[in-house]
């Protein structure tokens, strides 16, 4: 079960673009996604559990993205506006240097990106639906991400996402998982997001 709420009605579901993203920042305290139909989704904070595995991830995205250079990483908190019309946050993602480049300034600094990331990661929370966070990493997919991770670590299953391909899962969390070739030489630690 999932905690978390959705707001309905006329007025919500006709915001704009810029409208939904002024709505956020009047009510920074809070944390929004938005469906395709423009309901908006009011995100539960995390427990300190996920929390910590979210660091993990982010972390070693961050890293190899260091050594490489090839893009830039972002962390749960940053919104993205989608083709469908929807806005989502993933819990980690990273956008190519070429892509990075081709944003215009008031998206990176004032307005969600009207762009896909290239790879994200999901992590499932205790409360999460399985089959919730399996639809929204097809929307990703449909939306232009090249590769997805939906992370299940209670159960130690990794959903991957990738486009023209069918789901396949990674079971098990004593090997590494690898970004090749959207992400070259990525391998993530998945031990390391064991409590």
């Amino acid at each position: 079960m999932e905690n978390n709420l959705t707001i309905k009605g006329r007025v919500i579901e006709q915001m704009d673009d810029n409208e939904f993203f002024h709505f956020c920042q009047e009510n920074s305290g809070l944390k929004f996604e938005r469906d395709t139909k423009g309901q908006i989704v009011i995100m539960s904070p995390t427990a300190i559990l996920s929390g910590d595995r979210n660091s993990e991830i982010n972390y070693q995205l961050r890293a190899w993205n260091k050594r490489e250079k090839r893009g830039r990483v972002v962390d749960s908190d940053t919104g993205f506006y989608l083709k469908n019309g929807a806005m989502r946050n993933p819990d980690a993602a990273w956008i190519r240097n070429q892509q990075f480049s081709q944003l215009a300034e008031n998206e990176i600094n004032r307005s969600f990106a009207h762009i896909c990331p290239d790879f994200i990661i999901e992590l499932k929370s205790y409360s999460d639906s399985i089959e919730a966070l399996k639809g929204k990493m097809n929307e990703w997919i449909e939306n232009g991400c090249k590769l997805g991770w939906l992370m299940d670590v209670d159960n130690e299953v990794v959903y991957i996402y990738e486009q023209g391909k069918p789901e396949r899962t990674h079971k098990g969390f004593d090997s590494t998982l690898s970004g090749d070739p959207i992400l070259p030489g990525f391998e993530f630690e998945l031990a390391e997001l064991r409590f």
